[in-house]
């Protein structure tokens, strides 16, 4: 009963742990109903397997049925509750249930945190704490050694909610002078570990005491518990009270140590990532919508009484020197499914019928901050299930590939922003893939830098909006290489067509203000004030505004997207909501100071060409001046002298930020360590001074009983079980060792005669007893599990020895006495 008792204490503290773990995933009051009546199922099913004969011969068979049965009928109300409302949504339930069992545990991880009742994601916990629960149970509740795999069992509950949930802990907790890192994570771990180890302590205990008693009862020897304070309790208390400070210290210093560091969880290895990676970026295939063939296609179209003024599709925030397109790495932002309409946020509000047309790729027109996706049409599920969207970015995906006649509901809410000349720099160059744009190690073109200067005026917003006017005013739109295609130009009334190549590379940049700075060198262009030269489209002139943008202390991405209105006449707009491919355009987003992402148009002009003339100017005449042949040997500088002039030199500083890195990662590398490794450690070391402590006793006869109960537990070490209730010479005789019955008779002989062992039987017996030890072991695998096996510990507390108000040999005596009396009377 006692064992029945413990093990349910120890299941309700896991279920307790792992609900708490597993809150942040959905916080709601479903999933709280779902851990008190699954759990409570679970130990129901535990108990008729393990109480009723019929179905304890069933085994693991009755189990899963069981099980399976009880899935069945509480499955829907607790995992898919929105299936609750009438028998033909019931049916549905079902479905979903079933489909959840396989697939809700990669859906739990693509959903955006919380994800309340939404579907069938609470399919994942029902199971956790249902069939966790019984299993756990069922293994705690036995009586044999394999009671201990519930520990497993128990932590991998606990783990469900750490590894499937979000990417960030908890917030630290300031206790006076001390901060605690991840609170609730670190609480949760250590609340795990010392279940566990409490739980297990208590179970030794408890089989050891039951297998003193068994032998009392049968040898006749009498039973008493130790003498409180003495030193063996000493030493346990100690060793006891050691280990847990030893993992309370570690739980608290791991998550110290890597508080810096990112976490990794399931959830940061799922999502859209491959397919944004391999996707082409939508800047690099920018001009392949203005040939003819492409740019009067229909993209999509945007209908209804609230159409937003721009309709986003890639927003593309990381740039390597070659190519802008989406992060796809660890700081890459994360797009996560919706689990549910959200509350609409301050703005203007976006209401919105989208119609796919010819659009190509994954990325889906959107607008500012969504409230809720309505897909429509027969693909609806499947458009469900490969919609992802990132709230920081503004930009959704769809993995499953757009049709001709897709269609959703848009609902989002716009917030306006401030003027580009109003904002303040936040100062930074915002790393890829963080608040957006450009890589440290990428650095702006000379030609930029010194056009720059030689034009910027005032500071923050005003000076970029400044710069990005001036550079629109002596651009030249132009989408082609060469005249073959000109239908973008009758589309957008250009007159003049000037050739300009394609990409948006550094050296593509610098081609662009290489050309605007000759031309403002050119004296024609300041007397016929035209200094137009540097033909191109918003692939260009976008990327040429971030950079610019970066070096002003602004974050920067780009945007690809489409406009339905605007005031600004050298754009193209969607005529009555048809977005065609010559209406695509892109402009740069930057970020103020009060963190709002500013629209910036980046379009060049198209009324006034570049001009083609050159001042031709001739060449520098440079006076010659001819002097005699003549050499002047110049002596060498003395040695003296060149180690004077180098010493004036200053020595270049020593970066030493590395050094901190590496320690920090050497400490938590050495803290995980110590925490996978060093519980093993410790058993051998509390192990080596148990048999120090034995093999030092001070009385001879003391060591000799010492060195047997050291055999025997190297024996429980290396699996082999005694036989209840027997003695010395029956032990030796069931193994069938070559000394065990030398050591079982010396043993016997310390303990039982009149006179004392000497030094010199002490030392030979634990001879014995170490080339028994080392034969026990036989492949090296088989001594490293026997060296941290938990077998040989004595939790303490009741042992076998003889009172003290009598001699071994009076003992033996009476048990001989006690055996005659026994004999004569039968």
């Amino acid at each position: 009963m006692r064992r029945i008792v413990a093990g349910s204490l120890y299941a309700a503290v896991v279920v307790v742990l792992a609900a708490v773990a597993a809150w942040p995933i959905y916080r709601s009051s479903a999933f709280l109903v779902l851990v008190v009546v699954a759990s409570a199922l679970g130990a129901g099913v535990a108990a008729l397997v393990t109480f009723v004969p019929a179905l304890r011969r069933g085994g693991g068979w009755a189990c899963a049925g069981l099980l399976a049965a009880t899935l069945l009928v509480v499955g829907v109300p607790l995992a898919v509750p929105g299936r609750m409302t009438d028998p033909a949504a019931f049916v549905q339930g079902l479905g979903e249930l079933g489909a959840g069992l396989v697939v809700g545990w990669k859906d739990l991880l693509t959903v955006e945190l919380p994800v309340g009742s939404y579907r069938n994601l609470l399919v994942p916990a029902l199971v956790v704490f249902l069939v966790g629960t019984a299993v756990l149970l069922l293994l705690a509740w036995r009586s044999d050694a394999v009671a201990s795999l519930a520990v497993p069992v128990g932590i991998a509950m606990i783990g469900f909610g750490l590894l499937f949930g979000r990417t960030e802990v908890s917030a630290p907790v300031a206790l006076g002078a001390l901060t605690l890192s991840a609170p609730v994570e670190t609480a949760v771990g250590l609340g795990s570990l010392t279940a566990g180890v409490l739980w297990l302590s208590w179970r030794a205990r408890d089989a050891r005491v039951a297998a003193l008693r068994t032998a009392a009862r049968s040898s006749g020897v009498r039973v008493r518990r130790a003498r409180a304070g003495s030193g063996a309790d000493l030493r346990r208390s100690g060793i006891g009270v050691g280990m847990v400070a030893a993992a309370a210290v570690i739980a608290l210093a791991v998550p110290t140590a890597a508080a810096s560091l990112p976490r990794d969880v399931l959830r940061e290895s799922t999502g859209p990532r491959l397919e944004i990676s391999r996707a082409v970026s939508p800047l690099a295939a920018y001009r392949a919508m203005f040939t003819d063939a492409a740019h009067d296609q229909l993209l999509f179209s945007a209908t209804g009484q609230d159409v937003p003024e721009r309709i986003r599709l890639a927003v593309l925030d990381s740039y390597d020197g070659a190519v802008f397109r989406t992060g796809a790495g660890r700081d890459a932002s994360s797009f996560v499914r919706v689990a549910s309409a959200r509350p609409a946020g301050a703005g203007e509000r976006v209401d919105a019928d989208i119609v796919v047309g010819v659009l190509d790729g994954i990325w889906m027109p959107s607008a500012g901050a969504l409230t809720a996706v309505r897909f429509e049409g027969t693909r609806a599920a499947a458009l469900v299930d490969g919609f992802y969207v990132d709230d920081e970015l503004g930009a959704a995906v769809q993995t499953t590939g757009w049709q001709a006649g897709d269609a959703y509901r848009l609902e989002a809410t716009v917030t306006p922003t401030e003027a580009l000349a109003a904002a303040t720099a936040p100062g930074g160059t915002g790393g890829a893939g963080g608040d957006g744009g450009i890589d440290d190690s990428v650095a702006a073109p000379a030609s930029l830098r010194t056009w720059m200067q030689a034009h910027v005026g005032g500071t923050g917003g005003a000076a970029l909006a400044g710069l990005v006017a001036l550079l629109r005013e002596r651009g030249y739109l132009s989408h082609a290489l060469t005249d073959a295609q000109t239908a973008w130009m009758a589309d957008a009334r250009v007159d003049t067509f000037v050739p300009s190549a394609a990409g948006h590379s550094l050296a593509r940049i610098d081609q662009l203000f290489t050309a605007l700075l000759d031309r403002e060198k050119d004296p024609r262009a300041e007397a016929s004030g035209n200094f137009v030269a540097a033909p191109g489209d918003d692939e260009q002139f976008s990327v040429a505004v971030a950079l610019m943008a970066r070096e002003l202390g602004f974050p920067a991405r780009i945007v690809v997207g489409t406009r339905t209105a605007s005031t600004d006449a050298g754009v193209s707009v969607c005529r009555d909501g048809s977005c065609r491919g010559a209406d695509l355009s892109a402009w740069v987003e930057v970020r103020s100071d009060r963190g709002e992402w500013i629209p910036v148009d980046a379009t060049p002009q198209h009324v006034q060409p570049p001009s083609r003339e050159v001042t031709a100017q001739p060449d520098p005449t440079i006076g010659t001046e001819v002097r005699p042949d003549s050499v002047d040997e110049a002596p060498p500088p003395k040695p003296a002298q060149e180690d004077a002039a180098a010493t004036t030199e200053r020595p270049a500083e020593v970066d030493l930020s590395w050094l901190w890195t590496t320690l920090r990662v050497a400490g938590v590398v050495l803290a995980v360590t110590a925490v996978l490794v060093g519980p093993f450690l410790l058993v051998i070391l509390v192990k080596s001074l148990r048999r120090r402590s034995r093999r030092g006793a001070d009385d001879p006869r003391e060591r000799i009983a010492g060195g047997w109960d050291e055999y025997l537990d190297a024996a429980a070490d290396a699996g082999r079980r005694a036989p209840a209730a027997a003695t010395r010479v029956e032990i030796a005789q069931a193994w069938d060792a070559p000394g065990a019955r030398r050591l079982a008779d010396g043993a016997d002989a310390a303990v039982f005669a009149a006179e004392p062992a000497t030094a010199d039987e002490a030392a030979e017996f634990w001879r014995i007893v170490d080339a028994e030890r080392q034969a026990f072991a036989g492949t090296r695998w088989q001594r490293v599990r026997a060296a941290v096996s938990l077998r040989s510990f004595v939790p303490g507390g009741l042992r076998t020895r003889p009172p003290a108000t009598e001699s071994p040999s009076d003992t033996e005596r009476g048990s001989r006495a006690r055996d005659d009396a026994a004999r004569r009377t039968a």
